[in-house]
């Protein structure tokens, strides 16, 4: 089974990316916690390619959310469906790069890379047929 792991970064990334998981849960027949609430066969059929299953039955997407500040991430988690990431998966910075591109490059960006490069490891050693990334 191909599965696909999902690299969010930045502010338009990870709002973008936060519409397109509630669309990926409406298909899927995932509802805000991560349980399966569907109604059809077909829903579950592929539902491996975009989420884990964790021990409890829930469905977690698989995905990382990276960005230079927390205000983002804070929106994520409080928006729909932000309760269904891993806690792990999110990393961010504490101040910013201020729509500075060398700022976000050389200092705040070099700082969180190592963490980033981190998690997106442990993701793909979970995974069994990793066909590629997605990221906006």
């Amino acid at each position: 089974m191909r599965e696909i792991l999902h690299i969010q970064g930045g502010q338009r990334g990870n709002q973008i990316r936060a519409k397109f998981w509630e669309v990926v849960c409406a298909e899927h027949g995932i509802d805000s916690t991560g349980r399966y609430n569907g109604d059809q066969d077909l829903q579950l059929e592929r539902v491996n390619v975009y989420y884990n299953e964790a021990s409890c039955g829930r469905f977690v997407p698989r995905a990382v959310l990276m960005d230079l500040e927390p205000g983002t991430m804070d929106s994520v988690r409080s928006g729909p469906y932000g309760q269904i990431f891993l806690p792990d998966n999110f990393v961010f910075g504490e101040s910013g790069a201020g729509n500075n591109w060398a700022k976000g490059h050389y200092t705040e960006g070099a700082e969180l890379i190592d963490s980033v490069l981190d998690v997106v490891r442990k993701e793909t050693e979970n995974c069994d047929c990793l066909q590629g990334y997605d990221s906006p």
